[in-house]
């Protein structure tokens, strides 16, 4: 019997050894350089989830000797200067990868923003020119979002690398996780049903569905009477309480085959294959093969 079926403990989906295998690629590849890239978060918000992750990005950059810098522009910036940095940065040849930090302060618009950013050094992918390529089925050409790739991957973990005419929940249809995860699920052979916090009957929709994927960036939204003992949960949520907890869309413990935990289920295996897209973006801006 597989974890989490009827009658056995549901399975805590981890994401630090998936993460620690794509670290090792990515210290091979930074071995054989004979430079430090350098990654580029810029922020333009008062957001706390925001300086969570790009906490952890600079940590990790510290391990792997990649220098890290950040652009702080304030929850105060204009559209104007935003745009002005993105621009500065895609052109500047000493930056590797440029991350935008969503979402942005009230007022500025990302789809906007990001037309600034060089497709090749959107470590993010979240430029149109990126997404365009994995809508059209070309993602060996892009620079894949590393949330939605660390979904894939942990879906994949629990059923298995062949996902063709499995059935899957994308709740919370944004502009980082679940538009470009709808596609590159699509591209993997998936049906996937694509629904939001407002959706009516939640649990008769998720009800013969495989698995869940939640990332809408609301507390306690995926509850027991929405799920299925048979289905695999992955919580792409996060959300920082008043005391500085960090918890997850989907309430812990579900009655599910599996589930991961937030935190140490998508965050830690997204954050290495962010590194990953900066080897690769290296890879692209010196007209070097990629896979």
């Amino acid at each position: 019997m597989v974890d989490g079926e009827r009658g056995t403990s549901p399975r805590s989906l981890l994401g630090k050894p998936l993460a620690d295998e794509v670290i090792k690629g990515v210290r091979v590849a930074l071995a054989g350089w004979d430079f430090r890239p350098h990654l580029v978060s810029v922020l333009a918000s008062a957001d706390e989830a925001s300086r969570v992750y790009v906490d952890s990005k600079a940590r990790r950059a510290g391990r792997l000797g990649v220098d890290f810098s950040v652009r702080e522009l304030g929850a105060g910036a204009s559209q104007q200067e935003l745009e002005g940095a993105l621009r500065e940065l895609s052109a500047d040849d000493s930056v590797h990868g440029v991350v935008l930090e969503l979402p942005l302060a009230a007022g500025l618009d990302a789809d906007a923003a990001l037309l600034h950013i060089a497709p090749r050094k959107d470590v993010e992918g979240l430029t149109p020119a990126n997404l365009a390529l994995i809508a059209a089925g070309r993602e060996s050409e892009a620079l894949l979002p590393p949330t939605p790739r660390s979904v894939r991957f942990l879906l994949r973990r629990v059923l298995g690398d062949d996902l063709r005419g499995l059935r899957v929940a994308v709740i919370g249809p944004g502009r980082t996780v679940g538009r470009p995860l709808t596609f590159m699920l699509n591209n993997r052979g998936v049906t996937v049903t694509l629904s939001n916090e407002y959706t009516r009957d939640l649990a008769g929709v998720l009800a013969p569905l495989d698995a869940v994927v939640v990332a809408v960036g609301r507390a306690g939204l995926l509850k027991p009477e929405h799920v299925q003992p048979h289905h695999v949960v992955i919580d792409a949520g996060i959300n920082v309480q008043d005391g500085g907890e960090m918890v997850g869309d989907a309430m812990p413990d579900l009655p599910v085959r599996a589930q991961t935990p937030v935190p140490g289920g998508v965050g830690p295996l997204t954050s290495a294959l962010m590194y990953q897209n900066l080897v690769r973006a290296v890879k692209l801006q010196r007209g070097e093969a990629v896979e």
